[in-house]
Formats: structure tokens, C-alpha cells, sequence
């Protein structure tokens, strides 16, 4: 194993309902995918992660099923971690943002921010319900846009020119809990005074020269309209904020989006704890030689890419207002944020409450996770908005998954289970054998390199060009003619068989589950591919129960390299198919039944 520490900080879903399909496109599949892949190249991962449970979303659910936002989140959080652990994402700790531990955290670096400067109080301008006498969030006022003019801008930002909004900015703004028009008072909160980090920002953004062009430009747009942003909402639900006279208010939290942020130093400090070793995430926040890269989908670029590195910053002390690293130690900013686009539906946009959604756990009871993983790797909206439709996921399916790959595996290792019953001693390789175990073998170079470049796309397209390769090799040999030369015949199952067990190797950060598979019918024992499981712990500071998703992904047998097939006469069994050929039905059933539930 080697001393490069990698954290993968993977975008916090939102617990005020199930994950849909698009959600998994872009935090969920990219971000297991790339750390599969640095855990079997020897790197040190750290991919953490867990349940957003605070917020005004959360609130609004739970008045509407007359129960707390607490039990709102408590069941939202037990459907996302199965959901999460069934699809195979490999995180080192999946918490949520209710334990004492984030509270704690959030609040040292909200204090260590008002230490420097960064944070000062400022009277404003609130929106409220003038029917109700409540609090309207910024996210639930929509309006026009006063600077590109969009109909359906929200409150806090504008989704068609991204750039930064108050609901007081608004052209006509509307409630959208109840349509009316909210009314202003003054109100007092803290700030987070994002021009004092331009400059820091802009020097830091010069030398992200391997980002994806879109979060890049996005990023570096956003520095030239930045404004203070309020850190503190009216609200009874989130973190309190640690200040005399603040902490024991009612109506006084953490916005939302400041403690989501700081989830991943929680969760890193969190899992740090369980280990055993307190100390143990300072190996991936505070080395300089450690590397963060953070999932999400395009619409969190501006809070990873500008809230949360001002937040580091500042408590750094090295905005310009200077200041010192607070108690934790000075933190490392990202080195990379990774963000893919939109995933739509049959040409639609998701819209839970419109039913146009497919939910994780309704998918994976119908098909298998890796059939699902793979159609996000070669077809999801890694570089730009990308279309879901039935009969592609049928056609990638059938086409690529059960007739490319799982068809290369079932013929041969069921003729060599048939012809032999094991494993088949080679003889003298030929040029076209040792051709096809160059390709596969050298593959690992230029795949891994795409993988630690997140152009996963590209990477899993060339592994499924091998796998061509292996398939046209078996085709070319045919050793089902070689019956009257049984020596050759097995060396040409021999040599098919480690080339399948090369491009398993390829395919293991993509398809974990089938990799364990094709890992035991090529004679392999014990675990190739770690799957995560769900743990149920105690909080570490006040007790209270929650499921986490963990694992112990070191004791993984799986390396990024070519390796030995099992030793020839190690026992071969018949093989059962590894993926599921989908019939012409399956288009009609579920697009019949996305109607159905839209009407």
C-alpha cells in the first residue's frame, strides 16, 4: 500500500425523501468508481459521506404528516443507507448531519471563521408568510431573476445564470409553499464575507488546470459578483448557533448549506474516532501531500467550489483579513471538484412530485445494481446532460453487459469446466496469445490513468474495447474445433481465461458485484471485491441509535494489475449467467408505468 492519502468527499443527499436514479448519476456511482480504483491501485481512501437532515425541506415534510423533522429524518435515513449499501457504494463512513459530533464541528468552524473576521452580524431584510407569521426560506421564494431575467429563480440563487440571489432581489417573488406574496422585515443574522476571498479564491482556482472545463469556468464566473451570504436562517431545526445569547434561541440556526459543508470534516473526525485513532483524519485534511476530491451534481458547484473552500479559508486565516488556523489545524482546500450534469427521463426532467422518478431501491428490486452502475458509467452525464430511456437501458443490457461481457465469461470458462473440469494447463503460447495477454495486461496503465483523471467514461469504453479483444480472440481460436488437439485447445482456454480475469480486474471498480462473481468462477476464493454493509451504532457524544454504511475494504484480495489465474487444475464449476437479459416487455412495463404514476 502506498503513503498517498485520497478523501473522497461525496455530495450529502437530502433526507426529505428517497434517492431517485439521477441523484446516484452524479454523487453516488462516479465517486464508489474512483475509489474502487485508488483503494486496488495501493492508495489510502478515505470516502465519506451521510444523510443532509437539516433545513427548511425537512421541516415543510414533516408539518405535512403532522410528525417532527426528527422522525422525518430518522426514516429517510434508513431507506437512503439501504439504498446506498444495495447499489455497492463503498463508503468508510456514511453518518448524518444530526450527531453531536457535526454539531460540535460545525460550530468550531462557524466560531473559528468569527475569530478571523470572516463572520459579522448585519441587520436584514427577512422574508416571511404574511398569512402565517412564519419564516420563508430563501429556497422557497421563487421569482425572476434580476439579472438574466429567468422566470423560477430562486431566493438564495439563480439555476440558469448561477449567480447568487436574495429573495429581496426577486422580481415578483412568491411563496411556494402557498403562492402568496411574502412580506420583508428587518432581522438580524451573521454573514459570511465572501469578497475577502476573491483574491484567495482566484489564486487557488489558477491552479485547478485539470478541472472539468464546465465547473472551471463556472467557478472562476462566480468571482465577480461576490457577496457576504448570510450563515445563520430562521429557523428551529439545524445546528444552534455557539454565541451568548444565540444558542439557546428558538428560531436561530445554521444555514442548512454551512453545516452540509462541513460534513465531510465531520464524518472524517466521526470515523476518525470509531477507528480507535482520534487523530487518524489528519492523514487526509492536513498532509500536503493528500488529495480531496469532491462528487456532486452541477447544481452543488457553487458551495464546493466557492462556499465551502471561502469556509476553509477563512479558518485558516488566509483570506485578506489574515488570522490564524483555528484549533483544529489549518485544513486542506479541495483538489478537485468533480461534478457531473443533469440525468433526464424518457426526455423529462425528475420531479419527485410528479412522479416522474425512478427511486434506487424501486430499481434495484427489478434489476441488478451492476446493470445500473454500468449504464451510469457509459451513458450517465459525466460531461453533459444525458438522457435515461428504457430501451437504451435495455440496449446496453443486452448488447454490452450479457452478450459482450457476460457472454465471454460463460463460454469459457464453461468450456473448460466441460472439457477439462479445471483450470487448463497451457503449452507453448503463440503470437496471437501472447498479442491478446499484451492487450489486457497493458491496459491498467492508460485505464488507471483515465479512472485518477475521473474521465470514467472514456476509462470503462476502453476495458469494454478489450473485452471486444478477448471476444474476438476466442472467436478467431475457436477451441471448440480443437477437440482432435487438446493441448492447443486448453492453452487457448488458458489464455482466454486470464484475460477475463484481467479485464474483471478492469471492470472491478465499475461492476463490483458481478466482479465477485467472476472472481469465484475463475477458481478464485475468498473476498476480490468488498462489498459495503450497514452497521448500527450509538452516538459517539449523546447516545442515539443510527445506521452507518462502512467496511473493511483493505482485506480485498483485488489489485490493479495483471494477476495469475488460479494454478491449472484448480477446480472449474459450470457457470449460471452473471447478468440478466432484459425481454422486449420491459420497455413497454416501465414506461407504462412512469405514465401511470404521472397522471
Amino acid at each position: 500500500m502506498s503513503d498517498r492519502h485520497i478523501l473522497t468527499a461525496v455530495a450529502w443527499p437530502y433526507a426529505n425523501g428517497p434517492r431517485h436514479i439521477g441523484h446516484v448519476s452524479g454523487f453516488g456511482v462516479p465517486s464508489d468508481v474512483f475509489s474502487r480504483y485508488h483503494r486496488m491501485a495501493g492508495d489510502r481512501v478515505l470516502m465519506v459521506s451521510g444523510t443532509d437532515e437539516h433545513g427548511t425541506p425537512i421541516t415543510v415534510a414533516a408539518d405535512a404528516e403532522g410528525i417532527t423533522p426528527r422522525q422525518i429524518a430518522d426514516r429517510n435515513n434508513r431507506i437512503i443507507v439501504g439504498d446506498l449499501q444495495s447499489l455497492g457504494l463503498s463508503y468508510d463512513l456514511f453518518t448524518r448531519t444530526t450527531t453531536a459530533n457535526h454539531a460540535a464541528v460545525s460550530q468550531e468552524i462557524f466560531l473559528g471563521l468569527l475569530k478571523n473576521g470572516y463572520v459579522f452580524p448585519k441587520t436584514t431584510l427577512g422574508a416571511i408568510s404574511p398569512s402565517t407569521g412564519r419564516t420563508l426560506p430563501d429556497r422557497y421564494i421563487e421569482g425572476t431573476c434580476p439579472i438574466c431575467g429567468y422566470d423560477g429563480a430562486r431566493g438564495d440563487q439563480c439555476d440558469n445564470c448561477g449567480n447568487q440571489l436574495d429573495p429581496i432581489d426577486l422580481i415578483n417573488p412568491v411563496s411556494k409553499i402557498n403562492g402568496e406574496t411574502p412580506k420583508f422585515v428587518e432581522e438580524e443574522h451573521y454573514f459570511l464575507d465572501l469578497p475577502a476571498f476573491t483574491r484567495a479564491l482566484g489564486d487557488w482556482l489558477a491552479t485547478r488546470k485539470s478541472w472539468r472545463p464546465n465547473v472551471l469556468n463556472f467557478s472562476v464566473n462566480l468571482l465577480e459578483d461576490l457577496k457576504p451570504r448570510s450563515y445563520t436562517r430562521d429557523i428551529d431545526w439545524g445546528v444552534p448557533v455557539p454565541l451568548d445569547g444565540w444558542r439557546d434561541r428558538p428560531d436561530k440556526r445554521i444555514y442548512v448549506w454551512f453545516d452540509a459543508v462541513v460534513g465531510y470534516l465531520s464524518a472524517s473526525i466521526e470515523w476518525a474516532r470509531r477507528s480507535g485513532d482520534p487523530d487518524a483524519w489528519r492523514q487526509w485534511w492536513q498532509t500536503p501531500e493528500s488529495d480531496a476530491y469532491y462528487f456532486m451534481g452541477k447544481d452543488n458547484i457553487v458551495f464546493h467550489s466557492e462556499i465551502w473552500p471561502a469556509q476553509l479559508l477563512g479558518y485558516n486565516g488566509e483570506g485578506d483579513k489574515g488570522g490564524a488556523a483555528g484549533s483544529l489545524g489549518r485544513l486542506n482546500l479541495p483538489t478537485e471538484v468533480v461534478s457531473s450534469e443533469f440525468l433526464t427521463m424518457e426526455g423529462r426532467k425528475f420531479s419527485s412530485s410528479r412522479q416522474i422518478v425512478i427511486y434506487v431501491r424501486d430499481f434495484l428490486a427489478r434489476y441488478d445494481a451492476d446493470a445500473l452502475r454500468y449504464f451510469i458509467a457509459v451513458a450517465g452525464p459525466e460531461n453533459q446532460d444525458t438522457d435515461f430511456t428504457w430501451s437504451e437501458f435495455r440496449r446496453r443490457n443486452n448488447d454490452e453487459l450479457v452478450a459482450g461481457w457476460g457472454n465471454l465469461v460463460n463460454r469459457s470458462v464453461s468450456m473448460a469446466a466441460k472439457n477439462v473440469g479445471a483450470v487448463p494447463t497451457p503449452g507453448e503460447l503463440t503470437d496471437d496469445d501472447r498479442t491478446l495477454l499484451a492487450t489486457t495486461s497493458g491496459a491498467f496503465g492508460p485505464i488507471g490513468d483515465l479512472l485518477s483523471r475521473n474521465r470514467q467514461k472514456a476509462a470503462i469504453g476502453e476495458a469494454m474495447r478489450v473485452v471486444g479483444e478477448a471476444n474476438k480472440y476466442l472467436s478467431d481460436q475457436a477451441p471448440w474445433k480443437l477437440k482432435e488437439d487438446p493441448a492447443r485447445r486448453d492453452t487457448v482456454l488458458h489464455t482466454a481465461l486470464q484475460a477475463i480475469k484481467d479485464c474483471n480486474a478492469l471492470l472491478t471498480p465499475f461492476l463490483p458485484h458481478s466482479a465477485q462473481q467472476v472472481h469465484e468462477l475463475l477458481g478464485g476464493t475468498g473476498t476480490w471485491s468488498v462489498a459495503p454493509r450497514i452497521d448500527e451504532v450509538t452516538d459517539l457524544d449523546d447516545g442515539s441509535p443510527y445506521p452507518i454504511i462502512t467496511g473493511d475494504y483493505e482485506q480485498g484480495q483485488a489489485v490493479w494489475a495483471s494477476t495469475p489465474l488460479a494454478a491449472p487444475g484448480t477446480p472449474l464449476a459450470p457457470p449460471k449467467p452473471i447478468f440478466t437479459k432484459l425481454d422486449e416487455s420491459v420497455v413497454a412495463d416501465e414506461i407504462r408505468r412512469l405514465e401511470d404514476d404521472g397522471a
